[in-house]
This record gives structure tokens, C-alpha cells and sequence, in this order.
């Protein structure tokens, strides 16, 4: 299993790369992965023009536009829009026709929105994809990799289990925010399952906020997506944990009827600098020894990995993007209009936990 995928190929002559937003995502995983596979960025702009500048300085003095029209102007350049999901319409609205855009999830903050950010994407025939950057994390990409080959089998069983606390204080656009948790992380874990799981039928949902944190909604959540029986595929997300790192967890484990992979995201685990991710897999295929009462035998085997989730995975989308633009790349991996099923589940979900569980019968 030392040939599995773990990155995405670059383009062989990568175009000058204009940022919209110069936050916190910016400065710690764009801009550390474009400088790493050496992405040209013309420059960036933000209506904070204060923040721009304080990026650019982190990162050798790149270019700060003063306003947005200037860095539309900007000639055979790809965009990277990294701002809060209710200011993507705007922007979108102000690049020229046809361009190419990697558009920071979400994809607006309701379905509602989102349909107008296709529309949009559509009448100005931008060649746009949105950064579900996780689909390119080096264990996701190696898993992808196990399931095209059949190694693990048809899949039966998905699991993701996050316990953390996550530093929400940091990103002030949130504060208030009607949608969070959901629409802002597990978002990621949701669009990867559909990647590798296809469209479940239903969901069931209950996303629930801290009382501690009143500033914030939503940073807890249980989701439980229907597959028809044919895969049993939860998620639970505690974003509110206070202990020490002890009982810390960050994994997705998938399993199939030939073996099994569990992957460690590790950036949850002390964002943003984390721990490395890592990817064990067992499969009865690649394993030795006599079946036991218990099943066949299994041996974990630990996969080495290029880097993580952050930063490692900011590489994939833009690379993708800018080889599909050369023509080198046969199809974009997360386009808008794969990404508004994303969104649809998203939807999907908050509509489930507002309408609340079932009413457990009176027996007296």
C-alpha cells in the first residue's frame, strides 16, 4: 500500500493566484501551502485593509490591493475568495467573466444562498470550485485510493468522532451567527462522506450550543445519516471539551466488508498547530495468520503520509483548479455544482434539529 495517492499533482505552469480575505485561514494554511509548492501570489485584498497588510507582511511583502475592483483587474488571474460565506455573493459579482475561483467554504450561509452563488458562477461562466480542501488531506486522498481499488470492500459502516475545544473566540464574524458548528466544520466530514458514500436519503440531526459560550450558537452536534441500511454513518462533534488532552479525539473510521481505515485528523487536536494526521488500514486482503472465533485475522498497518489536513490539503484545490483550467485535469473535484449538494445536506440537517426528536409515549 506505499503506492496509494497521498497529493494532487501541480499544474506545470502555475498562474499568479489574487486573494480575496486576509484572515486567520488565510495567513495560517493559503498562503504557508502556496509558498510551499511555490504558487505565485500576485497580491491580496481586504476591506480590512489594516489585516491585508499585516498578512502581506508575514509573507514577504506581498501586494495589497486597495480595493476590490483593483484586484479583479488583475490580468490571467486565478482567484481565491477566502471570506465569511455572507460576503461570497458580492464578491463573486465583482471578477471578470469566465474566471477561474476557488471559493472558501461555506457556500453562503443557508441553501437559499447558495443557489444564488450558483447562479451567479453560472451566468458569469466562472470555472469555480469551492475549497473542500479535506478531500485532499493526504489520508483522505489515500483512502479514496483504497476504496476505488476495492481494499476495504463495500463500505457498510462511517464514523466520525471529534472531542476538542475549539478556539471559536478567535473568529469574531461568528459571533452571532445564527448557523455554526454545522455549516462551519462539519461541513468538512459531511461533503467527504458524501465523496466516498454517494447522497444518503435522510438525516437526522441535533446541533446544540454551550451554555458557556453565549456568544455563539451552535458548537456541539450529533448527526446521523440515513444510507438505507446499507451503511450505518454517524457523527459526533464536541467542540466544547475543557479537560486536558487526554480524552482529546479527531478520527473518521470507515470500514467495509474486507477491512477497515481509520483516519487521525490532527489539527483538531490543538488547532492550529495540531498534531500530525496519520491513516491506519486493515484489510484481510493484505493480512496473514489463521481466522480466529472472532473473524478473519487483521493486521493494522500504519500508511505514511505527505503532511496533514493543515496545510498540506490547501494544496490540492488550488492545484486542481488551475491544472482543470490548463486542461490538465479532467474534472474539477469539488465543483459549485457538486458543492450545493453539500449544502443541501447542511440544510437538511438544521431542519431536522429544529424539528426535534420524537415524543417518547406516556405509559402511565
Amino acid at each position: 500500500m506505499t503506492d496509494l495517492r497521498r497529493s494532487w499533482p501541480l499544474r506545470s505552469r502555475p498562474r499568479r493566484v489574487v486573494i480575496v480575505g486576509a484572515g486567520a485561514i488565510v495567513r495560517t494554511a493559503h498562503l504557508p501551502a502556496y509558498q510551499r509548492v511555490g504558487f505565485p501570489v500576485a497580491g491580496l485584498f481586504d476591506t480590512n485593509i489594516a489585516a491585508a497588510r499585516e498578512t502581506s507582511a508575514q509573507f514577504d511583502g506581498r501586494a495589497v490591493f486597495s480595493t476590490l475592483a483593483e484586484a479583479a483587474a488583475s490580468k490571467d488571474a486565478v482567484f481565491d475568495v477566502a471570506v465569511p460565506g455572507d460576503q461570497i455573493l458580492g464578491v463573486l459579482q465583482c471578477l471578470p467573466v469566465g474566471a477561474a475561483v476557488l471559493i472558501q467554504k461555506p457556500m453562503g450561509e443557508d441553501l437559499s444562498a447558495a443557489r444564488r452563488i450558483l447562479d451567479v458562477c453560472r451566468e458569469r461562466r466562472l470555472v469555480a470550485a469551492m475549497n473542500f480542501q479535506l478531500r485532499f488531506s493526504p489520508n483522505v486522498l489515500a483512502l479514496r485510493d483504497l476504496i476505488d481499488r476495492q481494499t476495504l470492500g463495500d463500505l457498510r459502516d462511517i464514523e466520525v468522532r471529534v472531542v476538542d475545544r475549539q478556539p471559536w473566540e478567535q473568529w469574531s464574524f461568528l459571533k452571532g451567527a445564527p448557523r455554526l458548528e454545522v455549516l462551519y466544520h462539519s461541513i468538512h466530514y459531511l461533503d467527504t462522506i458524501r465523496a466516498i458514500a454517494g447522497e444518503p436519503r435522510s438525516v437526522y440531526c441535533y446541533a446544540v450550543a454551550h451554555p458557556e459560550l453565549k456568544d455563539f450558537n451552535d458548537t456541539r452536534s450529533t448527526i446521523i445519516l440515513d444510507y438505507d441500511r446499507r451503511i450505518r454513518c454517524s457523527l459526533t462533534m464536541n467542540h466544547v471539551h475543557r479537560q486536558d488532552p487526554t480524552h482529546r479525539a479527531s478520527m473518521l473510521k470507515v470500514e467495509g466488508v474486507r477491512g477497515a481505515a481509520v483516519l487521525t485528523m490532527g489539527v483538531n487536536l490543538a488547532y492550529p498547530v495540531g498534531s500530525p494526521d496519520h491513516l491506519v488500514v486493515s484489510s484481510s486482503a493484505h493480512s496473514a495468520g489463521p481466522a480466529s472465533a472472532s473473524g478473519p485475522h487483521h493486521v493494522w498497518t500504519q500508511i505514511p503520509l505527505r503532511g496533514s489536513w493543515f496545510t498540506e490539503a490547501f494544496e490540492g484545490p488550488m492545484s486542481n483548479l488551475q491544472r482543470f483550467a490548463a486542461g490538465e485535469d479532467p474534472v474539477l473535484v469539488s465543483p459549485v455544482d457538486d458543492a450545493i449538494k453539500t449544502m443541501a445536506l447542511v440544510e437538511a440537517c438544521y431542519q431536522s434539529s429544529e424539528r426535534g426528536g420524537t415524543p417518547i409515549p406516556a405509559v402511565g
